[in-house]
Order: C-alpha cells, then structure tokens, then sequence
C-alpha cells in the first residue's frame, strides 16, 4: 500500500468560470508531460453528464488546439437520475455487487403494496394517488438508503410522542420498508442508490489498496451522502489526487462559519443537536467536508484562472449577501468595496411575458458580440419556454438543456389525451381534443381528418350526448334536427373512428387489469397515428417510458380504474424529462438549476427569482414526520434551499449578471426571491436595474403608430338584400340593435353552443315548452299526465344529476300550477285553443311571422296570447319604449287572421290578453304564477288594453319602413336602454367605440355586458 499524505483540497471560488480554470490548472500540471499522455491517461470524477460536457469543452477552449482529453467520469447524480459512469461499473464489478431493481418495476411494485395496505384497513385507494405516494414512499427509501440508515434505525425511534396521523404514517412506512425489502430479496436485487453505494465503497477500497499510478481528481461534486465522502476522501489522499470543490467560501471568519450551524448528523436514541442551517449555501460543503473528515483550513485556493472571469471583489460581495440571517445586521459596516456588486442588473418586469421579452432581448445582444457567450439559468420552465419562443423570432434556436417533461410534448399528450378520452366514456371535449391531436392522422389524410372533426365539433355543440361511443353515434343518427344532412355526411367516417377507438372504449370499461390499459393505450396510439407517435426523440422516449411501464405492469396493482389511471399515466410521463438532441446556438445556453451547475458563461442571466420559483417550495414527505426525519438524520424540507442557494451564488460568479423576476404571475402578484431581497438590501444605493431591457420588451410589439379610431359600424346593404320577411323575435334585435339583426339574418351568422355545455336556461325553458306542448295536443286535462311528461324528460336528459335532481322539483311544482290554471280558467269559460302553431301576414311590405306558445280563447270570444317564462320577462317600460314587442306582434298576427291556415282561427278576432306565465318563484315563494302585460284601463301602470295593438303596430311599421323596405344603415347599438344582445360585440369592435363615443356624446358610461 503507497504512503498516504495530506488531503489535496482544493477550492474554485464563485467568480472564477470553474470548468475553464479546472481545465486551465490540469493543463499546466500534466499537459506537457510525456507529450500530452499523462493528461489522457487521468480520471477526472464529475457529478453529472453535463457536468462532464462543459469540462471537455473548456480543455477545448484552453487548449487552443487538438489534445487527448483524461477520462471523464461522472459518478451519477440522483436527482439526474443517472447511473454510475461507466469508467467506475467495471470496477464494482468484480465485487460481485447484485444488480438494481429497474426504475419502473420497483415504483410498479410500491404502488401495489400501498394499495393493498391501504384496502386491508378498507380505505380504496385510486392507481393515480398509489403511484404518487409510491413515488415519495421511493424517494424516502433512497434517502435513507444514501444516508445509510437501516430499518433498525427505524424501530430504535419508537415515536409516541408524535399526532396520530404521523403515527399511523411512521407505522405504515416500517410496514412497507419490511415488505420492499423482502421484495427485493425474492428477485435477488437491490435499489439502486444501495448499488451506487457498494459500487463506490469497492471503488474508494480498491484505490486505497492499489492507488493509480495516473492521477485521479474530483471536480464540482457537492453531494455530501457518505459513500461519495468516502470516496472523495480516499481522492484527496492518493499521491496523485486532488478534490476540488467549487465555490468553497473563503471570505467568511470562524463566526460566520460556525453560524452556519453543526452538521454531524444525529444518531438514532440519542438527543438531537441544535438544528442547523440547512438554507445556507454552504452547508452542503461544510457536511461534506465534516463526513471527509477536513476542515475547511485545509482547503487551498486553486491558483489557476480563465479570461472568464470576473473580479475577485464579486465573490466577497456575494459572502457578505448570503450570511446567515443573524449576522446580518453587520452589513452597514461591511466595507463599500465588499457590498458593491459592479457588472450585476437587475430587471423586474410586470409580468411573465415581459420578463421573457426582456430576456430574449439580452440574449440576443449577447449572442451578437463576437465571441460572447450567454446562458439562461432558471427553474421556471414555463418562462424558459417563453424565452425559447422569443428567441426563434429572430432564428435563434437556444440548447435548452433542462428538457421538458414528456407530458408537455405531442407525444405525451395525445398518450394523455386516449387516456382521458377513455376515462370519461368519450365525453365531447376530450373526443374532439383526441382527435384534433397534431399527430392523429398526421400524414396526407389529415386535411380530410380536420374537415370530418370539424363538423363533429359543430354537432357535439350544446349538451352532452349519451356516453361512450353509442352516445355520438345515437346523435349523429336522430332526424329531423337543423343539422340533418350534416350528420348524415359524418356518419360514414365516425364508422372508422368507431373502429380505431373500440378496443380502448373495452379496456376503460370497468377496473381492468394495469397490462390490459397500457397495451390498449398503446395499440391506439399506433393506430390512430400510424405510428408518428413513436417518431423522432420524443417519440422515442415517449415509446421507451410506455414500454418500461407496460413490462412492469403485471408487479403493479391487480386492477385499475379509468380515473385513477389517467393520474398515473400523467405522473409517469411528467416525471420523464426530455433533451432535444444537440445542435441548438453554440454560444447560447438554457438551463436548469442542476444542468447549470460547473457552467459559466461571459453573460449569465438568473430569472424567475420569486419565493415558491427559486427558491422551490420544499415537498412535504407524507411518509416520515419533519421530526423522525430529523432524528434519523435526513435532509431536512429547507436541504434543497442551501442547494438552490449555492446554484445562485455560483451563477453571480459570471463577468456579467442579470438578474430577473416578475412582479407577478399568471394569477397573482409574487413575492420577490430571498435572494433577490438579500442583495438589494445588501447593495443599498448600489443596486442597479435594467429600465432598458424593460423599456425594449415593451417597445418590441408596440406598433409605430396608433391604430384609426374605429367608429360604430352601420352598414347599408342593398335593397335586394335585405329581408322581406321577419320573425316576431327578430324584430326586438332590429330596433333594439340593427347591427345585431344585421350580422344574424343577412351574414346569417350565428354564435356556437359551447361544447359540452351544462344545460342552462334557455335548455331547460325549451324543454318545459316541449312537454307543455305534448300536454296541450293530447288533450291538455289530465295533470298527473302532465307530471308523468315531466318526469320522462328529465329522466331522458342527457344533463348532470345534481342538475336534474335540483330542477325536477321546481318544474314539477311549476307544471301543476300551470295544469291548476288552465283546468280553473276552462271552469270560467276560458278554454286553450292551440300552442306552436305558425302564423304570419303582410304588412308593411314585408311578411311578419310568429309561433305562440298558447292562444286560448275567453268564453265571450275574444283572445288571449300566452308566453311561457322560465326566466325574466319584459317590463313595461321597454314594451313602451318600443321593444320586447312580440306578445304585440302575435296580436296582430291572430287579429289579421294569420293563423287560419295552421289553426283555423279567422279573421276579425279581438285580443283582449297579453299574458306571461312564469314558471320561475313568485314572490309569494310557490312556483309559476301569472304576469299580465296590458289592462282595460291601465292599472296596475300597465298599458291600456284598447291602445297596445296600435302602439305595436306603429313601432313594427316604422322598422320595417326604416331597415326592411327603405334605405336605414344598421347602425349599432344606437339606444342605451335597450335590450343589450352580446352575440356579436366582438365583431362590431364593440370595446374600441362604445365607451368613447358616449363621452363624445356627453352620456355616462354604462355597463355594456
């Protein structure tokens, strides 16, 4: 065994660009010996695979020309999920170290043992929320697997102290860590952080035996678990070794370095130590140099540099900023030198997207200076996407290293969109999401695909239809409706989507079993894409995450339901990141908190600095208790703080800083960064902020010069085009908003039903009328038949049973009463003549046409109009007023004799009722009651009976003469006390007149919605 020495340690402060002055230092120890080889001959450990990139392009950069480069190593970054490097595996191999359990199979495996705990004490638990305490159950185990904490551990607490759902939960858990383990023992396998361990205790034991005769250094590895310790002290002792941490802070005095806290970790049935700092950025380093049994004195400078650096006063400033929150009330007598943070901006935009204008625009001035580099780092992958968006306007294409989650990407969500589709019988929007996917039918059918799902759409407006796919193809098949000859056309290509969607249809009816769900979802796919879906990278990794879960399914749960498994297969596709393939501006970089780690760049740009962004809100384990945890000597929830903390110091550290946050998000104003507060309070007067970058942002899309103010439109259409003939309902739209009747009856426009709409009003006053008409035509006597008509409609309504449940009492109530009335008014001599029968004269020049809901007549002969109302009715001052006309119009339509082809009602008869009845709650709290509109003499400031047929046929006559047969632009909104119609706001530009032209007009503002 070779001699040992004195720990090599080493540290490259924030300032220095640390990929560039590791390479730089190397270079001059072992570059020029034996031509070059006794650099290719060394290992150099690194935390992860990016890490190892950005080395190898520094020695690229500091070499100036061809070299062969030492072995880079990475040693597997657990939150990276990567495995051992592959210089190390061989190495743990002779070891005879089992094999590790796949990713997929062991989280399968935990999902099935938390539900089948949780069904033994009767509580169902849904597949989606098993997978997802499987996942924390998973990442408990690793932690304490990494922290090397056994189950005896666990026994050794006994917690009565704690409340009865941590107990229940710490019971749980002892549970499940017996069963896992025993798992595990029947396949002969281990998890994989106990691999990584023995694979790098064999390795720290083999080069404490025989030490290489090469020399071996780590570089930029914070993780502080005890076998990385372990092997990064066995590094620091070989005589040919070094460790070299970054951003090892120097600056700080033995108080401030104390204050930090203790870090020896407690051992189980002992008290527990004062807690320490965990939010500090270097905790982590000072835990790791405790478990390397150094101490921070024994940590040398690395004396080499790049031309990528930044002054050396920057890293003193960045010390002093983020001192532990006690010390910090000695920053006014911190030296001005030591506070000041030169070449650092700060931009605060209002919101999201103009922080990632701004962004984009520092970018792009960044990557126009020869030879400049520039990165984006932030843990917000919304903006990085934003910033990604921005930059491709002017043809930049940014290497956004982070990747996104699988679920965000085409192939992740159409798995997603089967999936719902399935889950919800095939619903109309997640039926037409699915078929809409980019992906479906991507090739040259999708033209005609788009056209066919169009019209669906169009059919599936309004409420839902029955469920499943017999629902849609009941719908398409129905006569007599509006769209007849549409759905008739759909029909045979449904029969194709019938077929593609039948067998998944199979699969979510009912719980199935987890391998039968994965393959249906996975035959659709292919189906309905032709298999595009697993084309390119994302396919790829779209097909290789399915296929993993798929080959683990049979260890998962026994069965599964449809809701339950759209959680999980959302969980299992969000958490698989995707990295587009290399190839993106080589001087312009996107990055995460972990891909940004040994990365410097000449401008580094730290966004989305709000508390809950960066820092992340900690994640609660569900599992273990914040005390056991504690006691057990895990990381605490405020771990991943420090980290993020040290990830922002070490991205201060560049020559050029921005840093950036918004003032608030989509939904809410935000609270800044503690570490965007530290620094300005810190820096005072000295904070300097970017107006510029902002002022740019806003400048981008602001047009050279105001738009023309638009005035109200009032179009006038030939004399051949508009109508000679019009509907009683129409004609308030004409008078009350010509515009209106414009856009509806000559562009023939009309606003679309939402898809899948909740049944509102106008659905349940339409159904009321139908089976008051049903009533009326088989006799109009029989109450208890008028309740039975009730009854069936709604049991036949495709709405929501809540909905139902709440109407049918308040219609049946309504129903009777009107049944009451009628058989009451037939005993006064008042008997029901006819209901929904068309009617229609001439007058005026242009045909007027009406359907009542009921015209009865009284025993002395003369008539009476009757308008069913399930919601608000018409005052009296707008009838005066001119508008809400059409109880008026049907008068005058019965009175001319315009029923007698349909209902043989003559000529000549007198009106002498104009009657709503509502439906809804009258004032005396019953439901339905009766609303006169006139009365022989007025009272009740209603409108004289004998007068209103000749008002109304005065304000008919007048419109149609004005709009119909005459010369009238239809101007819109042209009175503020009309009846407002809003289907066509939006296109008569409504919101850029309305407002100004009645301050023009000297009128108050009103309310137009």
């Amino acid at each position: 065994m070779a001699e040992r020495r004195a720990p090599a340690l080493f540290t490259i402060p924030a300032h220095r660009a640390f990929s560039d002055a590791l390479a730089a230092g190397l270079l001059a120890q072992h570059g020029r010996r034996d031509g070059g080889l006794a650099l290719a001959r060394g290992i150099i450990l690194l935390p992860n695979n990016r890490a190892v990139r950005a080395v190898r392009d520094a020695f690229v950069r500091a070499s100036g020309n061809g070299l062969l480069l030492p072995r880079l190593v990475p040693i597997g970054d657990i939150d990276l999920d990567e495995a051992l490097g592959s210089a190390l595996s061989p190495i743990g191999a002779e070891a005879d170290i089992p094999q590790a359990i796949a990713p997929a199979e062991r989280l399968m495996i935990l999902t099935r043992l938390v539900i089948d705990q949780r069904a033994r004490r009767g509580e169902r638990l849904e597949t989606g929320e098993g997978w997802r305490l499987a996942t924390a159950l998973a990442a408990a185990f690793d932690q304490l697997t990494v922290e090397r904490k056994a189950l005896a551990d666990l026994k050794a607490l006994q917690p009565d102290d704690l409340s009865h759902h941590w107990q229940a939960a710490f019971s749980d858990f002892d549970a499940l860590a017996a069963q896992w383990q025993q798992e595990l023992a029947a396949r002969g396998l281990i998890d994989m952080a106990e691999r990584r361990n023995r694979l790098l205790d064999h390795v720290a034991a083999r080069w404490r035996e025989m030490p290489p005769e090469r020399f071996v250094v780590a570089a930029g590895i914070v993780t502080n678990a005890p076998a990385v310790a372990g092997l990064l002290k066995t590094v620091a002792g070989l005589p040919r070794g070094a460790v070299v941490l970054p951003d090892l802070d120097q600056n700080l005095s033995d108080e401030q370095w104390d204050a930090i806290g203790p870090v020896a970790r407690p051992e189980p049935g002992r008290d527990l130590p004062p807690p320490a700092n965990e939010s500090h950025p270097q905790f982590a380093l000072k835990l790791l140099l405790e478990r390397m049994d150094a101490h921070r004195a024994e940590v040398a400078l690395w004396r080499w540099g790049s031309e990528h650096d930044a002054r050396a006063a920057r890293g003193k400033a960045i010390s002093n900023a983020l001192l532990p929150a006690l010390l910090t009330g000695g920053w006014p007598d911190v030296p001005t030198a030591q506070r000041s943070l030169k070449d650092v901006r700060a931009i605060e935009a209002a919101n999201p997207a103009e922080e990632a204008q701004a962004i984009a625009i520092a970018l792009r001035e960044a990557v126009e200076t020869e030879g400049r580099t520039a990165a984006l780092v932030t843990p917000d992958r919304a903006l990085a996407t934003r910033v990604s968006a921005h930059l491709r306007r002017w043809g930049i294409e940014a290497d956004d290293s982070a990747g996104r989650p699988l679920s965000q990407l085409p192939p992740g969500t159409l798995l997603l969109a089967l999936v719902q589709a399935g889950a919800e019988q095939f619903a109309p929007v997640p039926l037409l999401a699915l078929l809409k996917h980019p992906l479906v039918m991507a090739g040259d059918e999708r033209l005609a695909w788009l056209e066919s799902v169009r019209r669906l759409d169009l059919v599936l407006r309004g409420p839902r239809p029955a469920a499943g796919l017999a629902g849609v193809t009941a719908l398409l098949s129905e006569k007599g409706s509006r769209q007849q000859v549409m759905r008739e056309s759909l029909r045979p290509w449904w029969a194709q989507v019938v077929a593609l969607l039948t067998p998944l249809e199979a699969a979510f009816s009912g719980e199935q079993s987890l391998p039968a769900l994965f393959a249906a979802v996975r035959e659709a796919a292919s189906a309905l894409t032709e298999e595009r879906v697993w084309a390119g990278h994302q396919g790829h990794a779209a097909a290789q995450c399915l296929g993993d879960a798929e080959a683990a399914a049979p260890q998962g749960p026994a069965r599964a339901d449809g809701a339950g498994f759209v959680g999980m297969l959302a969980q299992i596709l969000g958490g698989q990141a995707v990295r587009p393939p290399q190839g993106g501006h080589p001087r312009l970089q996107i990055l995460g908190l972990l891909e940004a780690r040994l990365q410097q760049a000449d401008l580094m740009i730290l966004a989305g600095l709000n508390e809950g962004v960066w820092p992340g809100l900690p994640s609660p384990d569900p599992w273990l208790a914040p005390r056991i945890r504690r006691a057990l000597g895990l990381p605490g929830l405020d771990y991943r703080i420090g980290l993020s903390a040290h990830d922002f110091a070490n991205g201060l550290g560049a020559p050029q800083v921005i840093l950036s946050r918004a003032r608030r998000d989509a939904s809410a104003p935000t609270v800044a960064s503690r570490f965007w507060l530290r620094l300005k309070a810190m820096t005072g007067a000295r904070w300097v902020e970017d107006d510029r970058l902002i002022a740019l942002a806003r400048a981008i899309d602001r047009p050279d010069a105001p738009a023309p103010a638009y005035r109200a439109p009032a179009p006038r259409p030939r004399a051949d085009l508009r109508p000679r003939e019009i509907a009683v309902t129409d004609v308030d739209r004409l008078r009350a908003d010509p515009y209106a009747f414009y856009a509806a009856r000559i562009l023939r426009l009309a606003p679309l039903d939402v898809v899948d709409a909740d049944p509102g009003p106008a659905w349940r006053g339409t159904r009321a009328h139908d089976v008051l008409q049903r009533w009326m035509e088989e006799g109009g006597h029989d109450p208890a038949r008028l309740s039975a008509l009730a009854q069936e409609m709604i049991a036949q309504a495709q709405a929501h049973p809540l909905l139902k449940t709440l109407w049918q009492p308040r219609l049946l109530a309504a129903l009777d009463w009107v049944a009451s009335a009628v058989r009451d008014q037939a005993g006064q001599g008042r008997e029901v003549l006819f209901g929904e029968k068309w009617g229609r004269i001439e007058r005026a020049g242009v045909t007027l046409r009406g359907k009542p809901d009921r015209i009865d007549r009284f025993a002395d002969g003369t008539l009476a109009i009757v308008d069913y109302k399930s919601g608000a009715t018409a005052s009296v001052k707008q009838v005066k007023a001119g508008f809400s006309l059409q109880l008026g119009l049907l008068g005058l339509i019965a009175q001319a004799g315009g029923f007698a082809k349909e209902a043989g009602l003559a000529a000549g008869s007198d009106v002498s009722a104009f009657e709503y009845w509502k439906l809804g709650k009258g004032t005396d709290g019953n439901f339905g009651f009766k609303r006169p509109l006139t009365d022989p003499k007025g009272s009740y400031k209603r409108i004289v009976t004998a007068d209103f047929l000749a008002m109304v046929a005065g304000f008919f006559d007048d419109a149609a003469t004005r709009w119909l047969t005459g010369d009238e632009p239809f101007a819109a909104r042209p009175h503020s006390d009309a009846p407002v119609f809003t289907d066509f706001d939006q296109l008569m530009r409504l919101d850029e007149w309305f407002a100004r032209d009645r301050r023009a007009e000297g009128l108050p503002e009103v309310n137009h919605g």
